[in-house]
């Protein structure tokens, strides 16, 4: 049984005990704009305890907002309590929630799109709002007053963002210049609430222009200003005839298109340093250590932002390793295959066609690379633990730092296919290792070697001591 079936399932339950209900807010939105929703909400007139006790598995999520989950064939459905709200304190929660219609219902909700309702008995949009009428005109505005909307939520800033980029709608005018005016609001909300409405963006149809409009609006430089540093540093010409580094990376966002988020961050970091290492040589422009030192600080964004352990390590890759291309040519086949066993290989070739698409629009090295890496996925991996720090000790060394490049030399051997057994790993170290040992020093505190005893003929004899003799009394 598909959502849509399920959720009707849940209407249909509310109304036989004699509740309104109807679907609201996205799925209502989505349809009229004739895209498949992704989630069904449904709004109410039950109280929470009813809806919690019309069901089996609920879970309460808000009850003191009206909002539960109603968990059907293991799928959460959001079903909200008509109502309307109080002064809202602290830019995200009401004071206080009365339970009401569906007309004050609508009038607390952010923007006219999702300010609709669809009732599925009638087969008919509940529109209040004027929603419809915004969806046809391609507009994000506010239900009412915009200064009052984002006052009481300060995270509405941003999801006036993210709806113009996912929806590839305009922001209304008087909307737009409240965002401008009351951006500094954004401050006062949660990292983790930025983040997750900065990830939707990023990962939006149209991320090149939800950061643009971030920019424009104030909001970027409040949480992330390390881009706002990015406008106006140079870059060699020969290389980025596009522009400065911010339009650069502007250009990379543009070619994205509903990436992972790791691949959008890692886009949008990864000449985060370059403001920094900037250096005008003799012969040109240069930014020595940008990919070392922007993984330093793309760990820094990352950490701040909230991002996963694992986000962030796989964010900070993509940033230290973007420059590595260059040199694949050149690559021994040993090395060639350790860049290209990197965790997520398919994002940092992403990462390079977007790079160079947005400069020069060279691509022999990503050709190169990625026939590479295709034909090695065909490959059964090699092993390359077939020698270990206890076959070094068994052949003699002793345990310490050079074991680590004693086994990563073995293993580079490995990769290069001329070592393919245990025995033949052991005979390379033989030879290419113990050979090379240096033979060990005398210890200066060693004891000196004992002197030859000289024969008795050759012994000087010794003079005859007077004897002394005691007479008798």
């Amino acid at each position: 049984m598909n959502k849509e079936a399920i959720a009707e399932g849940i209407v249909r339950t509310l109304q036989k005990s004699g509740h309104r209900a109807l679907f609201a807010g996205g799925c209502v939105r989505d349809r009229l704009r004739g895209e498949e929703p992704r989630d069904f909400d449904i709004a109410t007139s039950a109280s929470p305890e009813q809806v919690q006790s019309l069901f089996e598995r609920t879970v309460p999520v808000g009850v003191q907002f009206g909002v539960i989950l109603v968990i059907e064939d293991k799928t959460p459905f959001e079903v909200a309590t008509f109502r309307s709200e109080g002064n809202y304190q602290d830019g995200r929660r009401p004071s206080d929630v009365r339970f009401s219609s569906v007309e004050e219902d609508a009038k607390r909700r952010d923007f006219t799109v999702n300010g609709l309702y669809y009732d599925t008995v009638e087969r008919k949009v509940i529109d209040l709002v004027e929603g419809r009428k915004d969806i046809a005109a391609r507009i994000i505005r506010t239900i009412g007053d915009p200064h009052e909307r984002f006052e009481e939520d300060h995270l509405r800033l941003m999801r006036a963002v993210r709806f113009a980029v996912q929806l590839g709608f305009s922001i209304e005018d008087e909307t737009w210049r409240a965002v401008k005016a009351l951006s500094p609001l954004i401050a006062k909300v949660s990292v983790e609430r930025i983040r997750d409405e900065f990830s939707k963006i990023l990962c939006s149809p149209q991320a090149e222009r939800g950061v643009r409009l971030l920019d424009e609006a104030g909001l970027l430089k409040v949480f992330l200003p390390e881009i706002e540093v990015l406008k106006g540093v140079e870059q060699p010409m020969e290389y980025h005839p596009e522009g400065d580094v911010f339009i650069h990376t502007m250009m990379l966002l543009e070619g994205l298109k509903d990436g992972p988020i790791e691949l959008a961050m890692g886009a949008l970091l990864h000449d985060i340093a370059k403001p920094a290492t900037f250096v005008r040589a003799v012969d040109r422009i240069r930014f020595h250590g940008h990919d070392t030192l922007g993984a330093q600080m793309s760990e820094a964004i990352c950490r701040r932002l909230t991002f996963s352990n694992e986000q962030t390590s796989l964010i900070c890759e993509l940033v230290a390793q973007h420059l590595r291309f260059k040199d694949a040519f050149q690559m021994r086949p040993a090395t060639l295959k350790r860049f290209l066993s990197l965790p997520r290989f398919d994002l940092h070739l992403e990462l390079h066609r977007l790079d160079c698409m947005a400069s020069h629009q060279k691509l022999e090295a990503y050709h190169f690379v990625k026939a590479k890496w295709e034909e090695m996925q065909k490959e059964p991996p090699p092993p390359l633990k077939l020698v270990g720090g206890k076959d070094l000790i068994r052949l003699g060394l002793k345990p310490g730092p050079e074991f680590a490049k004693i086994l990563h030399a073995v293993e580079d051997q490995i990769l290069e296919g001329q070592v393919k057994t245990k025995e033949q790993g052991i005979a390379w170290v033989k030879a290419n290792v113990l050979k090379k040992v240096p033979a060990k020093k005398k210890s200066p505190t060693a004891k000196k070697p004992a002197k030859k005893k000289t024969s008795a003929a050759k012994r000087p004899k010794a003079k005859a001591k007077p004897s002394k003799k005691k007479g008798k009394r």
